[in-house]
């Protein structure tokens, strides 16, 4: 509230009530009408408040006199309480926020199911909406507006449906030594490889089920620039059933192994000891620092949301080929931001358009 002198007692946030229209109204009808200032004062308001009242209160009427058998008419303002109410009325209905999702049921229809079924996040939904030109762009709200809408209830999403909700904590590179030199360190990788420029250079890890007693485990491979995911379950966490898998994926791949694969980055565990031998002279390896996942963020991120669907402490022994390939496709078909809201599965594609002049079964095997 404005007030433009120090006399006037501050009254914030109370509106005029309509005993104090209907004392305008007298004062502005009496023969010698009072000014707005005057008013202000009388009411302890702020004169541009009284200016504003009598503003939106003032209506137009027309007067009629017989004069001589004609009847003339004299158009007149006047403030009026009523009319000074009615508009104020008006104005706190409109004064509400009106929110978008109220004017695109067909948006918030599809991002409940590409949440609640496709398990997708927020701001994919939103990205991926906007570059395919799905919906018109004024019915599609920003990331965090989906968000308030689900925090306020408005739609059938809820926060539980959300997989990641709270606020991850940073983690921060530390270098450690080596208890035992499995091959050359990340250190010596080459930069182009940290920015993420050219194609082919993968991370790899392995995702246990039952961490207690024998059990299959899951194989992971992840392409650091197009962030394309191959995922195998293979019979135990030793190096012989992960060579077998690595040789199976240079079959599939045929003469285009050694392009897909250039460099591969591991962590020391006892599975990839044979990793730099397998794969010498057709792809370089690198070895992280002991406790340092960080070295391999993208691959970790991404055997976070192998988790999404099959758990620790999950039996992967009874998990299926079919479910494994499900959840790699969900992965390799999700949007993502980075990408500029195109997926994996688009990306690699053109990667490997680039080298293969026509297309084959090639991302298929993947």
């Amino acid at each position: 509230m404005t007030q433009l002198e120090h006399s006037t007692k501050s009254r914030k946030g109370k509106h005029l009530s309509y005993n104090e229209r209907k004392d305008i109204e007298h004062w502005k009808r009496i023969d010698r009408p009072l000014s707005n200032r005057e008013i202000a004062r009388r009411l302890e308001r702020a004169p541009q408040t009284i200016h504003t009242e009598v503003k939106d209160g003032t209506v137009r009427q027309i007067k009629r006199q017989m004069h001589q058998g004609k009847v003339y008419e004299y158009p007149y303002t006047i403030y009026l309480a009523d009319a000074g109410q009615a508009a104020y009325e008006q104005a706190r209905k409109n004064s509400g926020r009106n929110y978008q999702w109220i004017h695109a049921p067909a948006f918030m229809a599809y991002a409940d199911h590409q949440m609640k079924v496709e398990k997708q996040a927020p701001d994919v939904i939103v990205g991926r909406a906007k570059r395919e030109n799905w919906f018109p762009e004024e019915n599609i709200p920003c990331t965090t507006s989906l968000y308030h809408y689900i925090d306020q209830g408005f739609m059938e999403t809820i926060n539980l449906d959300l997989h990641l909700k709270t606020r991850r904590k940073t983690k921060h590179k530390r270098s450690r030594k080596n208890r035992k030199i499995m091959g050359e360190s990340i250190e010596k990788r080459p930069d182009k490889v940290d920015s993420r420029e050219t194609f082919g250079h993968w991370e790899i890890d392995t995702v246990r089920g039952l961490r207690a007693g024998q059990d299959h485990c899951l194989l992971t491979l992840t392409e650091r620039k197009t962030r394309y995911e191959v995922v195998v379950k293979v019979d135990g966490k030793d190096s012989e059933p992960v060579n077998r898998a690595l040789y199976d994926l240079e079959k599939a791949a045929g003469p285009y192994f050694p392009q897909l694969f250039q460099t591969i980055t591991s962590d020391n565990g006892v599975e990839f000891s044979d990793l730099s031998e397998l794969l010498q002279g057709i792809a370089k390896v690198y070895f992280t620092h002991p406790y340092s996942s960080c070295e391999r963020g993208t691959n970790e991120n991404h055997n976070g949301m192998i988790r999404r669907f099959i758990p620790k402490g999950t039996r992967l022994a009874e998990v299926s080929s079919a479910t494994i390939r499900r959840v790699q496709d969900w992965m390799n078909h999700l949007p993502r931001k980075i990408l500029g809201y195109a997926t994996p599965y688009e990306r690699l594609t053109e990667e490997v358009s680039a080298f293969v002049s026509c297309r084959t079964g090639l991302t298929t095997n993947l």
